[in-house]
């Protein structure tokens, strides 16, 4: 099992992984459009290749959002 780095959320972070990492990331990643729970089973591949596939490039406010969910704070 790879190792997660609890203090950075990446392009290159494995979905499943996302999801070990920040228990709340399918409601937050929702809110963009991007499933990555499909069956009760993490989509395969990194957060980045999940919003490329739906035409998004500029990743900072979902890994913004990710983080705050991730620490329990609010997103400003």
């Amino acid at each position: 099992m790879p190792t997660v780095d609890a203090t950075w959320i990446t392009a290159e972070l494995a979905v499943e992984d996302l999801v070990r990492l920040v228990p709340q990331a399918p409601a937050v990643l929702r809110a963009w459009d991007l499933v990555c729970i499909q069956c009760g089973e993490p989509v395969w591949g990194t957060l980045g290749e999940l919003a490329a596939a739906r035409g998004i490039t500029d990743l900072a406010p979902i890994i913004e959002a990710l983080e705050c969910a991730r620490d329990g704070r609010r997103r400003e």
